[in-house]
Order: C-alpha cells, then sequence, then structure tokens
C-alpha cells in the first residue's frame, strides 16, 4: 500500500480530523488514535486505526504522547490554534525531538488572521469562504451541502492532501514542517473552476437561476410516480435531443432554448408518469445523461457501483465506500472492513512497542494516566 511504514498519531477530534486520519489509514498508514480517557459517542471513524487512551490533563500523558511522536511521521492536530501549545505537544516542541515529524494542523479558519479563535462549523467556514453564496435558489436563503464542503472535501481531504506533499517533499530535504490547513480556505480551493469562470455567461443570472445551479430545466432533478427522482444533465445538443426522444417529446417545441419554465413544467409532468425504475430501463438505451438519484442505502446494487465494486458492507451492515481514487500497483483498503476498535483497545500493544514493561502500564493504569481495554491482555 502507498503509505505503509508510515506512522501517522492522530489526537481525535471531530469528523474532519478523523475522516483525514482515515483517508491515510486505507492507503496504508499506520494511524494510532490518542483518545480521552472519556471517549466521544460519536466516533465512527476508528475503523482501522488502533487506539490509545491518554490523560492528557496529566504531565505524564503528556509525556507519553511525546514519546509516541518522537518516532512518528506525521502529528495530526485538530484543536483551535493555541490548545496544543497549552498541554505541551505543540510543534515547536514536537519538532524539537523529532525534525522529521510533519505537523498538520487542521482548523475552520487557520492558525493566524481576525477569525482563529472563533469557534465555528462546515455551514460558517463554507459561508466565509464565499462558496455557500452560491448554493440557494432565487428568492431563497443559502442551504449547505450538508457538511460535506468545508469537513471533508475542504478540510480532511484537503489536510491529507498537504500531509502527502509534506511526506513526499520530506524525501527530498529529510525535515517535518507544520501544515496549516484551514478548512475555509479548503472549500474555497475545491471551487477554484466557480471562482475563476464567473465571467463567463454560465453564470449571468442570480444563483439558482444558471445552468449548473439548477435554474436550466436539462440539468435539474425530477420526481418519479413512486416518490423516487431522477438526475437530468443534458447539457450538449446531442445529449439533449435524446433526453426528449426518452421522454417522448418533439424537439421542435420543447427546444432546448425555448420557454424554460414551461418545459421544466412539461418535464415535471411527463417524470411523473413513471417508476424511477421504468425511467431508468428507457434512458440505459439513450446517451442522455440521464441517470437514477441513487439513495445511500441501495448504491452498492446499483449497475455503475456494483462492477466496479465501489462500495461494501461493514460489521455494522452499513453501505461503506472503498478508498478512491484506485490505484493499480498499490491499491488502498478501506479500514473499515475492520471492526470498530475499543477506546483504549490497543493501549498495552502500543506502551509495549514504547518499551513499557507490565509494571510499568500498570502504574500508569493505577495513577489514572492511560484507560485500558477491559479485553485487553497484559
Amino acid at each position: 500500500m502507498a503509505l505503509k511504514g508510515i506512522k501517522v498519531i492522530e489526537v481525535i477530534g471531530l469528523a474532519p480530523g478523523p475522516f483525514c486520519g482515515t483517508i491515510l489509514a486505507d492507503f496504508g498508514a499506520n494511524v494510532i488514535v490518542v483518545q480521552k480517557m472519556d471517549p466521544s459517542p460519536f466516533d465512527v471513524m476508528s475503523h482501522g486505526k488502533r487506539t490509545i487512551s491518554v490523560n492528557l490533563k496529566t504531565k505524564e500523558g503528556v509525556k507519553l504522547v511525546k514519546k509516541l511522536c518522537d518516532t512518528s511521521d506525521v502529528f495530526l492536530d485538530t484543536f483551535r490554534p493555541g490548545v496544543m501549545e497549552k498541554l505541551g505537544l505543540g510543534p515547536e516542541e514536537l519538532l524539537k525531538s523529532n525534525s522529521a515529524l510533519i505537523y498538520a494542523r487542521l482548523t475552520g479558519y487557520g492558525q493566524n488572521g481576525a477569525y482563529k479563535f472563533k469557534a465555528g462549523h462546515d455551514i460558517n467556514y463554507t459561508a466565509i469562504s464565499g462558496v455557500l453564496s452560491l448554493l440557494r435558489k432565487p428568492k431563497e436563503p443559502p442551504k449547505p451541502p450538508l457538511n460535506l464542503l468545508a469537513d471533508f472535501a475542504g478540510g480532511g481531504l484537503m489536510c491529507a492532501f498537504g500531509i502527502v506533499l509534506a511526506l513526499f517533499e520530506r524525501m527530498k530535504s529529510g525535515k517535518g514542517q507544520i501544515i496549516d490547513a484551514s478548512m475555509t480556505e479548503g472549500a474555497a480551493y475545491v471551487a477554484t473552476w466557480l471562482f475563476k469562470s464567473r465571467n463567463l455567461p454560465i453564470w449571468s443570472a442570480e444563483p439558482g437561476a444558471n445552468v449548473l445551479d439548477g435554474g436550466f430545466p436539462f440539468y435539474s432533478t425530477y420526481e418519479t410516480k413512486d416518490g423516487k427522482f431522477m438526475a437530468v444533465g443534458a447539457l450538449e445538443p446531442q445529449f439533449y435531443s435524446n433526453f426528449l426522444k426518452g421522454l417522448q417529446l418533439s424537439e421542435d417545441e420543447y427546444g432546448q432554448g425555448e420557454n424554460f419554465d414551461r418545459n421544466k413544467n412539461k418535464f415535471k409532468e411527463v417524470f411523473l408518469t413513471k417508476t424511477q425504475d421504468e425511467w431508468c430501463q428507457i434512458f440505459d438505451n439513450l446517451d442522455a445523461c440521464v441517470t437514477s438519484v441513487v439513495d445511500m442505502d441501495t448504491v452498492d446494487k446499483n449497475e455503475c457501483n456494483s462492477t466496479r465494486k465501489s462500495f461494501y458492507k461493514n460489521d455494522e451492515n452499513l453501505i461503506v465506500p472503498e478508498p478512491a481514487p484506485k490505484l493499480l500497483r498499490t491499491p488502498g483498503k478501506s479500514s473499515g472492513h475492520n471492526p470498530l476498535p475499543q477506546p483504549g483497545e490497543h493501549t498495552v500493544e502500543i506502551l509495549k512497542e514504547l518499551g513499557f514493561n507490565t509494571k510499568n502500564i500498570n502504574e500508569l493504569i493505577k495513577n489514572g494516566i492511560v484507560y485500558v481495554c477491559p479485553k485487553s491482555n497484559l
């Protein structure tokens, strides 16, 4: 696997950080999650990682994490600026004893600037990035696309990209470095094409009334007879022509540049006459850029996804995507194929790797420095 041999210390946080760690683990990195003594019940991203529960309110706990970092390649910090410094785990401290360490800092607004200490969530970061202003319909307020854009695309994914870049550069310099990954800047960077294309005629109307934001009838979604949906992306004339064939409508009457409101209402009316399966059968035989809107509970059964084995079911019977992209020689393997580890499940194992003996470990447990899962064997 591409990242085999890379050791990552992930200080557990909310979803963006664990997603970053999961990407690294999926492509072979050895990821150790430093959990609190009272782990979060919302952790659903530690599959394929090892966990150690450490009391970071104690000097001994901090010293233990430092020792972990001395033999690691990456340290992933998802707390607000200054928190790690107060604990004695800031980048200057850790890089002093391990100059090859990649210290990745993933925050909402970055490590400096007027907003660095502000609290926020995906909706706030996407708003400040400028992108949220585009995600609306005419006369309606903007709506965030769940928490995908800043948390995961601009946050976890961009941070993982930064880590891989830093690891690549380290091959030449032998030195580690600090990564300042701002989810706000990441969300904006993901939208670079939108920023650079705003003078094109495709964005001439207000948000929600343009070609690619649902304003045009041939680039939109439509409800079917059974309450499901079809996605239409018939932008080019040849695809639009096939789209109308599928609907059994005349191109002379419903031309691509004709009355958009009338066309959209007609398309809505026609789509409601058949089920999603019936429409799929029709458009499977027409090159029209029309597909079903697949729901998450059946996404693995979709022909496109099933033939590529794009999804699998984990130990909780939940459908989960396999890693992307697919590397030919060193493909990733989803860490989700492994069961979610118990809090402190690997504490003993990790401590022994650091050179602690059974007596030392028992003292750490007794003094409340670490937590050990009951099923662990000393």
